[in-house]
């Protein structure tokens, strides 16, 4: 078998030794391009333009890797590049071992420095202030829905959505004996809680449940004292040394969380892109339909719809709308001047590129 692995090893060496020559002479470019950059002033982070290469890479595959295999590898490849250019700074929900952690590396790559942040405020006020470059938030789930905190902040941020990435949710009972002998008390946050409490009222209804601020923040208490559970990810389990008593204990096997990337640049279209807005009209009859029909009219598919009640102006509710399209586009553009002749408030959040 030897014999016959050889020639095979020795061609991956050769292969190897070329894609290291062939990756050193990307990074060398990506200088350059800092370099014209730094000249024009212009973002090291370009979302669309790391959308761009993404999509371009997955139309050259032939096989055998699958798409996402390969993407995956060129989303670590763009990241080690741009931080070639400048390591960028980015603020999310922390400690260490969130699925806030998990989407930031996801969407830009293990080629940034991580900001960990006690609360969705802070995430935002670190942005906010320029202490972090970016902030990553979350802003939906597919099982318990719109994440409040962040919503209210986004009507009053001056930041715009520049990208956005969802994570696959998996949550796992977390002991640091593995078993649940000994445990006395639930903790987690309190999405979390939502998100597996069918499985949570089936198999352990009379454990006292805590919240805490994040998953993160659960598993460290569950390392620190063995009569206390967490509720997290597997990251978070591996980063605290705890053991999984019970897998997979959501209830949705599909659950996932939306994020969206959040900074001070505007995007250009690429194409496949979405808006997401912030809308009010005046408390009358037929306001919300009146609301609604430039984006019909213009043929502009509304791909979210979220009511929130208003706690800043003078209505009673602010809708929360993503379509598809970039503001620039023609038609979309047309949809959106309309819309804000009969909107009472009219925010945009931001075009991004749509998660591929």
């Amino acid at each position: 078998m030897d014999e016959q692995l050889k020639p095979l090893r020795d061609a991956i060496d050769a292969v190897d030794r070329k894609l290291v020559e062939l990756l050193n002479e990307r990074a060398r470019l990506a200088q350059e391009v800092g370099r014209v950059k730094q000249t024009a002033n212009a973002p090291v982070y370009r979302p669309e333009r790391e959308a761009e290469v993404l999509r371009k890479v997955a139309s050259f595959n032939g096989g055998p890797l699958t798409d996402a295999a390969l993407t995956g590898i060129y989303r670590e490849v763009i990241s080690a590049c741009r931080a070639v250019e400048r390591p960028l700074h980015v603020a999310y929900l922390g400690p260490a071992g969130t699925f806030s952690e998990l989407a930031m590396i996801r969407q830009f790559g293990s080629g940034v420095h991580g900001e960990p942040c006690v609360s969705i405020d802070e995430v935002f006020r670190s942005a906010e202030a320029g202490s972090a470059d970016f902030a990553i938030v979350p802003v939906e789930n597919s099982t318990e829905g719109a994440v409040s905190r962040s919503l209210d902040l986004l009507l009053v941020t001056p930041l715009k959505i520049l990208a956005e990435v969802s994570v696959p949710v998996r949550h796992h009972l977390l002991t640091a004996s593995g078993t649940l002998e000994g445990i006395k008390r639930i903790v987690s946050h309190p999405q979390t809680f939502g998100q597996c409490a069918g499985w949570l009222n089936l198999h352990l209804p009379t454990l006292e449940r805590v919240s805490v601020a994040s998953n993160a923040e659960a598993a460290r208490l569950a390392a620190s004292d063995p009569a206390i559970a967490a509720i997290a990810g597997e990251n978070a389990a591996t980063l605290y040394g705890l053991q999984i008593a019970a897998s997979h204990i959501q209830d949705d096997p599909q659950n996932r969380t939306r994020f969206v990337v959040l900074g001070r640049q505007e995007t250009q279209p690429t194409g496949r892109d979405k808006t997401s807005l912030i809308l009010s009209v005046p408390n009358k009859a037929g306001a919300v339909y009146h609301m609604l029909t430039p984006l019909a009219q213009h043929g502009v598919s509304m791909t979210r719809f979220e009511s929130r009640p208003a706690k800043l102006g003078a209505w009673e509710y602010y809708f929360y709308v993503d379509i598809e399209g970039h503001e620039r586009d023609p038609k979309a553009a047309t949809a959106l001047a309309a819309l804000r002749e009969v909107c009472a408030y009219y925010k945009s959040l931001g075009s991004y590129p749509m998660e591929a």
